[in-house]
């Protein structure tokens, strides 16, 4: 094979366009012939993939820590039972941590309730007579509204109903 085709491989390798053929093509030529110099680098990564390829572990002491470590011997039940309760005991205090600063944002972030604000009982009861005093005399003005309201309500109906005639009472006058 000719640089230029090799080239052109290569350029179809990157953008992952060739076939299983075509990449075989390349890593006999890129690890059985000689490369050019401007291909070098290429080789260099093809030859990797070759040896990490033909690279095998022969160790018996690796394979036999990996099968030690997988064929751990069973627990005895005593320690399974220990091994469970820590489990629980564990989602427990998570739980109860988890609880507690709900809780406290919780605290945080409503009101708090209304506090007494006075000490002494009679001066409580004092205070509070005056503020149902204020809000009696303002019922009683408000009342005397609403009574002159009702009787231009009550004048109102009479006028449709045709009973009296405009300005033929004297409780017209007083509104």
């Amino acid at each position: 094979m000719d640089s230029k085709q090799i080239v052109e491989l290569v350029n179809k390798y990157w953008n992952a366009e060739t076939s299983v053929d075509e990449e075989q093509q390349l890593r006999e030529y890129f690890t059985h012939q000689k490369v050019d110099d401007s291909l070098k680098e290429i080789a260099a990564l093809f030859q990797y993939f070759q040896n990490q390829k033909n690279k095998s572990l022969n160790d018996l002491s690796f394979d036999n820590k990996v099968i030690n470590k997988l064929e751990k011997p069973p627990r005895s039940r005593v320690m399974q039972l220990v091994y469970n309760s820590m489990r629980i005991a564990a989602g427990v205090a998570v739980l109860m941590v988890a609880v507690w600063f709900v809780r406290n944002e919780i605290r945080k972030t409503t009101p708090q309730e209304i506090v007494d604000t006075y000490d002494d009982p009679q001066k409580a009861f004092e205070e509070t007579k005056q503020a149902l005093l204020m809000i009696s005399k303002s019922f009683g003005k408000v009342q005397k509204e609403a009574q002159h309201i009702n009787i231009f309500n009550e004048v109102q109906q009479q006028v449709k109903s045709g009973e009296m005639k405009p300005n033929e009472d004297d409780t017209t006058k007083q509104l």
